[in-house]
């Protein structure tokens, strides 16, 4: 029997993706699932040709936008808590180059994305070849050079047998927590179709185990004796709590030391809503709760987070510009941020560590009422959100509070970009841990209805909602059409506004008034986008897809149209009508942007010499 098995590169690299499982806390599990994609000449006849070949062993999805398909992919792996994946593949030049944004996308927020770019030829004899970009330079740069900045691995497989070390490296990356993102391996068009003797080995069941990083015993002590010294610590439980099953023991560990915990977008769920010392998340989206214990807390528990400025108030949410941060994180990057004292560990390792020795020394932290005074002066201001009507139409907070009444607690909602995100993580309610998905570390708009579909793939017995502004549906929702053509039912819960109500709001705060950021119609008499608004009509153009779509003016029409959703067995749209700028905003955040220093706009000049005179009082790094 030969040890060697003659394939193309392309069907020696389905057959190896196919081979893929991991293990983790010893359960073992299929780790690529699938390739989603869009096939041009770069592709359909290389990479293509294998697919249909094995198409019983491996389920090819069929994309409408790379972006979208690549967003999906993303969105699938972060629903599976990065233990599943499909791999994604373009075509050569601008089919691949639409694939950067969302490299970007997975990699800031460290999700596996297998990403399989055409290229073009490696033996150069039809050079150059339609979409190939000529630099006179550098003839080995082609478009796909422009994903190594966002990707955690890359590699261009110019021989066929250069497959193997590729795969095992992109392999290593992508189950790896603390490297994990985007990986690109570059296909050329003729290396595709290319013969190679594999070894059988090659082709077989490989496991790759993710362990749990241990936490060594100096840094549990210095963490626990800094902790000890502490009488008011506050903890902001971040995502690696959640891709470590970490929420459990973060709970216990916040109520036996009474200490308030705090959440970020990817953390938020994990701690249960009705558990004594949450207190909602913290940062620029926060609750008033969480930021007023935050600004108090005389040392920062940061778990399994990056501290990004949303998170930290632009670094401006504690009582002193040097208030002492310990930081557990898989990453020493991310551990050794804003000069904290580092604990590099998987999240739950860390934390059980630290909870032993701190039980062994009876901490307790000095709390007495702050928590529950905190959090019953922010259950205020949500009454206050609930109780909102307004005759001119509909608020979106109370919109969205209603909305958490109305959904089950087993759906799951999907988010990304503009003013919902803000809102749904200072006044959503999590019900179940996984049922809450935002994409917050890029904040990517057109995620939301591809988010939709990958979690839909990933759990297609639940419900899920894709939550958007009207703006981010004209940018992309193409995955709506892949939803019906899979059927695999997803619900847009689409929210019109008229604009980027979110940057609109955001502008004005900045003393520039209101510039390009509604959509309305150019006058002819002043030259200016200062017209009536543009009478799009969502529901017709959801409907024209096959969708079934619904109107909503009033909290009544909400109810109803939720109520019969439910009952669909096919995608469904729901178009919101909500009045521009009654979204959230305050409760003791910061913001730091970038408001011009010099201008004419006495405005601008006031709203510039206000950030100025904050960004001085605030820690430097």
């Amino acid at each position: 029997m030969s040890n060697f098995k003659e394939l193309t590169m392309a069907q020696a690299l389905v057959q190896f993706l196919n081979q893929q499982y991991v293990v983790a806390d010893g359960q073992e599990t299929k780790f690529v699932h699938g390739v989603m994609g869009i096939f041009g000449h770069g592709n359909v006849v290389g990479l293509g040709q294998a697919l249909e070949q094995y198409q019983n062993e491996i389920t090819f999805i069929q994309g409408k936008n790379e972006q979208d398909i690549a967003h999906a992919c993303m969105a699938y792996a972060k629903q599976k808590r990065r233990r599943a994946i499909y791999a994604c593949t373009a075509s050569i030049g601008p089919g691949s180059l639409n694939m950067v944004t969302a490299a970007g996308t997975a990699s800031v927020n460290r999700i596996p994305l297998l990403l399989l770019p055409s290229d073009t030829y490696a033996d150069r004899q039809p050079d150059p070849v339609l979409q190939q970009l000529e630099d006179e330079t550098d003839y080995t740069l082609t478009v796909n050079d422009a994903f190594k900045p966002v990707s955690k691995y890359w590699d261009r497989i110019t021989r066929p047998e250069q497959l193997m070390t590729a795969c095992l490296n992109a392999m290593r990356v992508l189950t790896d927590p603390e490297k994990t993102g985007a990986v690109t391996l570059c296909l050329p068009q003729d290396v595709q179709g290319e013969a190679y003797d594999y070894p059988v080995e090659f082709l077989e069941k490989r496991l790759w185990f993710i362990d749990r990083a241990p936490a060594a015993a100096s840094a549990v002590e210095r963490a626990v004796d800094l902790i000890s010294k502490s009488k008011k610590p506050f903890i902001i439980s971040g995502g690696g709590v959640r891709y470590s099953d970490a929420g459990i023991v973060m709970g216990q560990f916040a109520a036996d030391f009474n200490i308030p915990v705090g959440e970020t977008q990817a953390g938020k769920g994990e701690v249960p809503h009705d558990h004594s010392n949450y207190v909602g998340c913290a940062g620029i989206c926060g609750t008033l709760a969480s930021n007023l214990l935050m600004k108090d807390a005389d040392l920062i528990i940061a778990v399994g987070t990056k501290l990004n400025d949303f998170v930290t108030n632009s670094k401006g949410g504690f009582k002193d510009t040097m208030v002492p941060m310990l930081s557990i994180n898989v990453s020493r990057m991310d551990s050794l941020k804003m000069d904290s004292h580092s604990l590099v560990a998987d999240a739950k390792e860390g934390l059980l560590a630290v909870w032993q020795r701190l039980k062994e020394k009876n901490y307790v932290s000095s709390y007495t009422d702050e928590i529950r005074t905190a959090k019953d002066k922010w259950q205020k201001e949500l009454d206050k959100m609930a109780s909102v009507v307004l005759p001119d139409g509909l608020s979106q907070a109370r919109v969205l509070m209603e909305l958490n009444k109305l959904l089950d607690e087993d759906d799951i909602i999907v988010s990304a970009s503009g003013s919902l995100p803000s809102d749904l993580e200072r006044i959503w309610t999590v019900r179940k841990p996984g049922t809450y998905h935002l994409e917050y570390g890029f904040s990517c708009m057109g995620y939301e209805a591809s988010g939709a579909f990958g979690v839909k793939l990933a759990h297609p017995e639940n419900e899920v909602y894709a939550l958007m502004g009207d703006g981010v549906f004209l940018l992309s929702h193409s995955d709506l059409v892949t939803s019906l053509q899979e059927r695999k039912k997803i619900n847009i819960l689409l929210f019109n506004n008229s604009g980027h109500q979110c940057i609109h709001n955001l502008q004005r705060s900045q003393g520039i008034g209101t510039f390009g950021t509604e959509f309305r119609f150019r006058e002819n008499n002043t030259g200016k986008l200062s017209g009536a608004y543009l009478p799009i009509d969502y529901v017709k153009i959801a409907e024209g897809y096959g969708v079934k779509a619904f109107r909503v003016r009033t909290l009544e029409d909400l109810k109803s149209a939720i109520e019969q959703s439910k009952k669909e067995p096919t995608t469904t749209l729901i178009e919101i009508s909500v009045l521009p700028g009654t979204m959230t905003e305050g409760f003791g955040c910061f913001w730091r942007v970038g408001t011009a220093s010099v201008a004419e706009s006495p405005d601008v000049q006031k709203a510039y010499e206000k950030l100025d005179s904050v960004v001085k009082t605030l820690r430097k790094y």
